[in-house]
């Protein structure tokens, strides 16, 4: 229950009444502080009036007064600058490393809140705040959803910043990799990043005019050559691909290819088998599409739809890719260099596309909640995968929203 305390104390959800501290004072609280989620004290500049005197500092908050000597606070000289204790229950004087005695206030969390917390710890609905999800203020979801698509974008844009430092910065690698990880579609995303980690660029710049020999040494690299379907190349075409891949392995001192046992196969349609998407990879970056540059001369929606337009590839998993893969490498980008400008066109484009259609964003819906762009769907797959899933409902609005109500 620390952490309801820690919400509690946060959100001004206090017991009604005169709080009490420790040494008989009356306790007003005039600022709870600041959050704070690494180390150091849990508020920073809160302000308290006890008796007629107005502190400010630092805030600990602990279940039990006993914990302060547990987690060593009276020997930490960060410590010092706390100014109140607040406890769930006191069974302790408590002291810094100074040798101060710390004022203590215990808080009863308000029944409704504890039943409240309780009920969405224990459900096993989804979304678990649903009753109230119609009752929630627009504009209140509205900023919500803003916050939680930029959240997904940092994440995901951080992902991508760290591509490009394991290539040592080569941004054009980056852009390769990212958008390979996405013909994955989930399934397959791990593998396809290793391969295309494994891929010299600079090797296959050599022959990018050749589809062909970029087609043998992608697939080589893959240990995919055999698994190419009949319908895309014929046997004598495969033999061919073998010899040009030994031919290419040779001349360039390539590294060890992936296995077959490495791709996912099990319940995938043949059209997103591995080796058909890695002869769409291969066509794209024969065309020159799979660079940056290209990304950012797009000038719509469009544009962006034709670049990433191969043979097979759908106008589905075409914004499938521009979500997963164009949206945050134009977001890391823009953070990268830092032009704000990129960043707001990575947003732009998943305001301009339809929301995804999966499972996690029907929930949401059936219980009123309105999702109509890829903006909507993308925020929604963060509140799901980094707050519904862990349970962490004390630092999602919506939680907030149902605790209040």
């Amino acid at each position: 229950m620390e952490r309801l305390l820690h919400y509690v104390w946060k959100h001004r959800m206090l017991p009604v009444g005169t709080l009490i501290a420790t040494d008989g004072q009356e306790l007003e609280v005039i600022d709870p502080g600041l959050h704070n989620r690494d180390q150091g004290p849990d508020f920073f500049n809160a302000k308290i009036r006890l008796g007629a005197t107005v502190w400010a500092g630092n805030v600990e908050v602990h279940q039990r007064s006993s914990d302060w000597y547990r987690h060593r606070h009276d020997s930490d000289p960060a410590y010092n600058s706390v100014i109140l204790h607040v406890v769930g229950e006191i069974d302790d004087e408590v002291r810094t490393a100074e040798g101060k005695t710390l004022p203590q206030v215990r808080i009863d969390i308000p029944q409704r809140i504890r039943q409240s917390y309780e009920e969405l710890c224990r459900t096993e609905d989804y979304p678990r705040c649903h009753r109230i999800i119609p009752s929630v203020p627009t504009l209140k979801v509205h900023q919500w959803m803003d916050a939680l698509l930029v959240e997904r974008l940092k994440e995901r844009s951080e992902q991508v910043a760290a591509r490009a430092e394991r290539t040592g910065g080569d941004w054009e690698r980056a852009t390769f990799v990212t958008l390979s990880r996405s013909f994955g579609f989930g399934l397959n995303g791990d593998a396809f990043e290793r391969w295309a980690m494994r891929i010299p660029l600079q090797a296959a710049g050599k022959h990018r005019d050749d589809l062909f020999q970029v087609e043998a040494l992608f697939l080589g690299m893959a240990g995919l050559i055999d698994d190419v379907p009949g319908a895309a190349k014929s046997e004598q075409e495969v033999g061919l691909l073998h010899q040009e891949f030994a031919y290419l392995s040779h001349k360039f001192s390539l590294g060890e290819p992936l296995q077959r046992s490495d791709w996912r196969f099990l319940r995938t349609r043949p059209g997103n088998f591995p080796s058909v998407r890695i002869l769409q990879i291969a066509e794209l970056y024969h065309n020159g599409k799979v660079q940056m540059s290209r990304l950012l001369e797009a000038n719509s929606l469009d544009e962006l739809q034709q670049c990433l337009s191969v043979r097979g590839t759908t106008a589905s998993s075409r914004r499938l890719l521009i979500i997963n893969a164009v949206v945050p490498l134009l977001f890391a980008y823009g953070r990268h260099i830092g032009h704000e400008t990129i960043c707001q066109r990575a947003i732009r484009l998943l305001e301009e596309l339809p929301a995804e259609n999966n499972y996690i964003l029907r929930q949401w819906q059936a219980c009123g909640l309105q999702v109509s762009t890829a903006a909507d769907s993308q925020a929604l797959i963060q509140l799901k995968r980094q707050y519904c899933d862990r349970i962490d409902c004390l630092r999602c609005r919506f939680g907030y929203e149902f605790l209040k109500s």
